[in-house]
């Protein structure tokens, strides 16, 4: 089986680094945050992925978190970039070294007040399949 998801997180950040609409918003995105980093930003989070093998090929489906960050107050401006990285990434054809993408979708997401008390953390889901 051909290991899927380093091309996979490369292809999405690419695509959320080119995306002109998300650039106007957030300050960077980032697989690393660096300690200079000024909110708002999107960072690419945990991911996970499992088996999705039939006779005929053999795939992964990931499990893939974005996360946006947010300094301004309540939820808008932290909704509005996830909007941005909606469009950047739901139904998108990402060239992928290596593999195949057959489906990149969004999932769900969650807004909330951060364990810091003052910024706004929204959390992006996306499901994809690839296949060798």
């Amino acid at each position: 089986m051909t290991e899927a998801s380093w091309p996979l997180h490369k292809a999405i950040f690419d695509a959320l680094v080119a995306d002109a609409g998300l650039g106007a918003l957030v300050t960077g995105v980032y697989d690393h945050v660096p300690a200079e980093a000024v909110l708002p930003y999107v960072t690419l989070g945990p991911a996970s992925a499992t088996d999705w093998s039939a006779g005929s090929f053999n795939g992964q489906d990931h499990d893939i978190t974005v996360d946006v960050w947010s300094a301004a107050p309540g939820h808008g401006e932290a909704k509005q970039i996830m909007a941005a990285v909606h469009a950047a990434l739901h139904h998108r054809d990402l060239a992928l070294e290596g593999a195949q993408l057959v489906l990149l979708h969004y999932r769900f997401s969650d807004v909330f007040t951060d364990a810091d008390g003052e910024s706004i953390h929204g959390v992006m889901r996306f499901r994809a399949l690839t296949h060798d």
